[in-house]
């Protein structure tokens, strides 16, 4: 298999830059909560994800960190729901960020990218209201999505 590679884009992660199928993913909490970050421009774009997400919290089957829900949008982008933060505020100094759980969420979304033949497209995940370093999660991206000869763009505005 051949390595991947990491592209640093100027742009909207929902508006993904690529053609053939994409995965946009980002980080949510363990606690059900939607409604600051990144996850505002997936609801202005689309009602599905939140809708979704709300709803696999309140069944409360699978929804751990770790764990991932894939929510397909419209024919060629899939939005991946990645539980990789416990909470929405720091305990005590550590943040809400849980790289274990980032790091289990991204193998779950290599499989999906590679099942599907898809790129991934993620703004710099874990780095605002999760209170990660971009200097742990670009590893993690680059072990569990680039290594896996995935095509990925990480977006800044």
């Amino acid at each position: 298999m051949s390595q991947g590679t990491i592209n640093y884009v100027k742009g909207d992660a929902t508006v993904p830059q690529t053609s053939g199928m994409k995965v946009i993913g980002h980080i949510c909490n363990d606690h059900g909560r939607w409604g600051k970050g990144f996850v505002l421009a997936l609801s202005q774009r689309w009602q599905t994800p939140e809708l979704e997400y709300r709803q696999w919290h309140q069944a409360q089957k699978d929804f751990a960190l770790g764990e991932v829900q894939f929510v397909e949008v419209n024919a060629e982008i899939i939005v991946a729901n990645m539980i990789g933060q416990h909470g929405i505020k720091a305990s005590g100094k550590q943040p809400p960020i849980r790289y274990e759980a980032l790091a289990v969420c991204l193998d779950k979304v290599a499989a999906k990218a590679r099942e599907l033949n898809a790129s991934v497209h993620l703004p710099r995940i874990g780095c605002g209201l999760a209170g990660g370093t971009w200097e742990k999660i670009e590893p993690l991206i680059r072990k569990h999505l680039v290594a896996e000869g995935l095509e990925v763009y990480v977006y800044d505005l």
